[in-house]
C-alpha cells in the first residue's frame, strides 16, 4: 500500500467481544509471511490502538443489512466515531492521516474530525473510491473495453445512492466518454443507478456488504493519496470542502482529486452542465441534512 520498500507495523482494534475472532486475523497475518509486515498487535483499547500512529483506516462500524435505512446507519456508527476521533488527536503521530471507510462515510469522517480538532482538515479523508471503480468497470463493459482505458473518473458528493459518477469529464482510450458511449439515455439511466445499488445488489446476492471490493478500494485509495497522480488524471476522495465549485463548506464531499505525493488537492476547472450540477447539487443537499442528524456529536 506504502510502496515496495515500506515496512509497516500493524495495531488493529477491536470491540472486547471480538477479540477471539481478531485473534484468528493475526494468526494468518503472520502465515502469509508478509515481507513488508514488521510487527502485528491486538487491542480493545483505543489510546492504545491508535498510540504513534501515521496512518489509521476506520473500517469498524456496524454493517449496512437488507432494507436498513442510511439513518439507522448514522444512529448507530456515528457514536463510534467521536470517541475514536478524540484518541487519535490525543495518541496518534503529529504527521498522522485518517481514511473513513466504514459507512455512512463521509459523516463519519466529519464526526471524527470535529472530534480531533488539534488534527489538521487536510488530514481527513473518506472512500468513494468504490463508486470510482463500480463506475469504470461498468463503463468498460458498455464499451468492451478494459477498466484500465477507464480515466478522469470522479465521484461526487456523498457515498451513496446520490453519488454522482462523472461520466461528463471521464475518458475511454483518450476519448471523451460521451463520444465512445453515445447511448446517453443508459449513461443517465442505467449507469447511474447500477453505480448508486451496487452495495444494496451485493447485500441482496450475498446477503452481506462487500468486502474484497472495499478492502482494494481502501488499499487504492491511500497509494492515490501517498504517490503522485498520474498526469492529466485524476481520483475520487471525500475530504473537506473549500467552497470549490460552489459547495458549502463544513462537509466531507468527494471530489476528484490530485496528489503530489504529499498534498491531495481539488481539481478546478472542470466544466459541470446543467445534469450534473442538479446531481452535484442532490448529493450535497444529502450530505447537509445527515451533518443536521448527527450535530449533537460535533462539537461546537
Amino acid at each position: 500500500m506504502f510502496g515496495p520498500d515500506q515496512p509497516v507495523e500493524l495495531q488493529l482494534i477491536e470491540i472486547p467481544q471480538r477479540m477471539k475472532a481478531l485473534e484468528a486475523v493475526v494468526m494468518e497475518l503472520y502465515d502469509c509471511a508478509f515481507p513488508l509486515m514488521r510487527s502485528v498487535s491486538m487491542t480493545d483499547d483505543l489510546d492504545v490502538g491508535f498510540q504513534a500512529a501515521n496512518w489509521v483506516v476506520l473500517c469498524g462500524c456496524t454493517p449496512r443489512k437488507d432494507k436498513m435505512l442510511r439513518k439507522d446507519l448514522l444512529g448507530v456508527n456515528g457514536k463510534v466515531f467521536a470517541p475514536q476521533g478524540k484518541a487519535i488527536m490525543d495518541h496518534a503521530a503529529s504527521d498522522v492521516r485518517t481514511l473513513v471507510v466504514g459507512n455512512p462515510c463521509n459523516t463519519n469522517c466529519l464526526i471524527a474530525m470535529s472530534n480531533a480538532k488539534d488534527v489538521p482538515a487536510d488530514r481527513w479523508f473518506a472512500m468513494t473510491r468504490l463508486d470510482e471503480n463500480r463506475a469504470k468497470a461498468q463503463l468498460a463493459l458498455k464499451a468492451g473495453v478494459h477498466s484500465t482505458d477507464v480515466t478522469n473518473l470522479a465521484v461526487w458528493g456523498n457515498h451513496s445512492i446520490t453519488a454522482f459518477p462523472d461520466f461528463l469529464n471521464a475518458k475511454i482510450a483518450g476519448k471523451p466518454v460521451i463520444d465512445v458511449i453515445t447511448d446517453r439515455a443508459w449513461l443517465e439511466g442505467d449507469f447511474l443507478k447500477t453505480v448508486r445499488h451496487r452495495g444494496a445488489a451485493m447485500i441482496k446476492v450475498r446477503g452481506l456488504s462487500a468486502a474484497q471490493s472495499a478492502a482494494h478500494a481502501a488499499v487504492e485509495t491511500i497509494r492515490s493519496i501517498v504517490n503522485p497522480t498520474l498526469a492529466d488524471d485524476w481520483h475520487s476522495v471525500a475530504l473537506p470542502a473549500d467552497g470549490s465549485y460552489g459547495i458549502e463548506k463544513g462537509i466531507i464531499c468527494s471530489f476528484p482529486t490530485r496528489s503530489d505525493g504529499s498534498k491531495v488537492e481539488i481539481v478546478q476547472g472542470l466544466p459541470i452542465n446543467d445534469f450534473a450540477r442538479a446531481k452535484i447539487d442532490a448529493t450535497i443537499k444529502e450530505l447537509v441534512d445527515e451533518r443536521a442528524i448527527v450535530k449533537d456529536q460535533i462539537p461546537v
